[in-house]
């Protein structure tokens, strides 16, 4: 044996072995697991419900506020074509993750496969708390959103309503149950998914049309679209501005590892997943800035839509339409898509924690990794994750910023929970693990490492305040989140998960003699 095949046998012997070499042709293999969940979900209805939860045109309308305020439409326009060129690379490690190992579990499953065996577990807990935590985040910003959207119908129909964060609070705790209950109706969700696609992209056409042709011949200028630049942030860099601006598009184009969680319940994940973590980018990319072109060059005050702290793109649908009705009307087809988003929200955080308390990550898992016997959904996972997305709404009455916070915590707790699988892969050697359907070989390592490198930087920069002077009033508390739950994950992994989670670790991989 030479020096070199020494040294990389030395390398990777403390790692368990990697999957035998073998072609896999049965799902139930690939997923590592025997199926609990049914496989009523093709291409179509995968597709819907994670273009439903990312819905990035969506995105854009339900935090414009973040990304307008920082420097204008520019901002938007230019943070929509970095963040998706990011997306891109993003999307394409997922996928070649998903093609090679498809699981439930997603990113925490792939860490457990990758990761050195010494380290394993704990990387896999880590990774699997962040996604975790994400999703509730997620799921908790799209909520306020929709919220925000049915106290902004109310202030333009009653001009001498004084808005107040806790009415918004209360109408989001009511939409968080209803939507948890809407779910437990299983075995319409492939048909609501595969609606809720539709719904969109017709939403989506409607409003752009209606919009542009409303405003015809009264466009704002293309100087005012592409190159006119409104700091309201109070930072005097440029570069800052800006780059605080890219938390509206880079939310809009999050929760790409949803499709990932419907493994098991997919028919040829390892086909099927890829195909729509990339249909997912491309579609959002298309409806997300042709949309924003239309928005902007349609409004006609800007001071009015930052004014507007619920529903800014409200005030430009009437900006454009000139009357009340006709900009509610539209309003409530950009309610509709949001429902559905949220939908889809609930689904996917639902099957995320079912697969983490399957592996005993968190507290009292044997309660939710339970199966309700008449629905054969996680509804007990279901039903925790929706009242810790209840709590985490709580966020929302600390500051006028907050929904800044949930925006954040759902991008940086996502982000990170893809970094580590991807370094782990990196550290394995991409050469050493079997390929799956999807796999672009060198193209996929530079994605790798600008998912890497991404998820750090927005983690540091997004994390600094959103306007200055900073004040209680105005802080950003993603440091803060950030730290509590960093907390609670260490605290947890000592006191009970370092002897519970993925105990009986040999189960993900194949025997070599097998």
């Amino acid at each position: 044996m030479s020096e070199e095949e020494a040294s990389k046998n030395e390398k990777f012997s403390d790692r368990i072995p990697s999957p035998t070499p073998r072609e896999l042709t049965n799902t139930d293999d690939l997923t590592s697991f025997e199926p609990v969940l049914k496989k009523n979900f093709g291409l179509r209805a995968i597709l819907g419900t994670a273009f439903s939860l990312t819905n990035s045109w969506f995105g854009i309308s339900a935090s414009l506020s973040t990304g307008i305020s920082s420097g204008g439409p520019l901002i938007i326009v230019y943070g929509i074509i970095v963040i998706a060129v990011v997306s891109t690379c993003i999307g394409i490690t997922l996928s070649e993750l998903a093609s090679a190992y498809p699981n439930a579990g997603g990113q925490f499953y792939w860490t457990v496969k990758l990761a050195p065996r010494k380290y394993s577990r704990f990387l896999s807990y880590l990774t699997g708390s962040l996604a975790w935590v994400g999703s509730i985040f997620t799921s908790a910003s799209v909520t306020i959103s929709i919220a925000q959207f049915i106290v902004g119908f109310w202030g333009m129909t009653h001009p001498s309503y004084e808005y107040q964060r806790w009415q918004v609070f209360v109408i989001f705790q009511i939409l968080n149950f209803l939507i948890f209950w809407f779910n437990y109706f299983g075995k319409i969700l492939p048909a609501v998914s595969q609606a809720s696609f539709y719904i969109s992209l017709t939403s989506f056409v409607v409003i752009s049309i209606t919009v542009l042709a409303c405003s015809s011949g009264d466009y704002n200028s293309s100087s005012f679209v592409f190159t006119d630049f409104s700091n309201g942030t109070g930072w005097n860099s440029f570069g800052m501005a800006f780059i605080l601006g890219l938390i509206n598009p880079n939310w809009s184009f999050s929760c790409l590892d949803s499709a990932t969680h419907m493994a098991e319940e997919a028919l040829q994940p390892e086909r099927v997943i890829p195909i729509t973590i990339m249909a997912t980018v491309a579609i959002g990319f298309v409806t997300s800035f042709c949309y924003v072109i239309a928005m902007f060059y349609s409004i006609k005050n800007l001071d009015a839509v930052l004014a507007d702290v619920n529903s800014p793109i409200i005030q430009i649908y009437y900006q454009s339409i000139g009357n009340k009705g006709g900009a509610i009307f539209l309003g409530v087809l950009l309610f509709v898509t949001g429902v559905g988003c949220n939908v889809a929200c609930h689904t996917w955080q639902a099957r995320l924690c079912w697969s983490f308390a399957r592996d005993d990550g968190i507290p009292f898992s044997k309660y939710w990794k339970r199966i309700d016997p008449k629905s054969n959904l996680p509804v007990n996972a279901h039903f925790m994750s929706t009242v810790l997305c209840a709590l985490v709404g709580c966020l929302y009455l600390a500051s006028y910023t907050a929904y800044n916070s949930l925006v954040v915590g759902c991008i940086t707790f996502l982000l990170l929970s893809y970094m580590i699988p991807v370094c782990c892969l990196l550290w394995y050697g991409r050469s050493n693990i079997k390929h799956g359907p999807f796999w672009l070989g060198k193209i996929g390592f530079v994605c790798n490492v600008i998912t890497i490198l991404w998820a750090l930087f927005a983690t540091v920069i997004y994390s600094f305040p959103f306007t200055l002077p900073a004040e209680a009033s105005n802080m950003n508390y993603m440091s803060v989140v950030l730290v509590f739950f960093t907390l609670y994950f260490l605290i947890y992994w000592w006191v009970e998960a370092k002897e519970k989670f993925c105990k009986d670790i040999e189960k993900y991989y194949y025997d070599e003699n097998e």
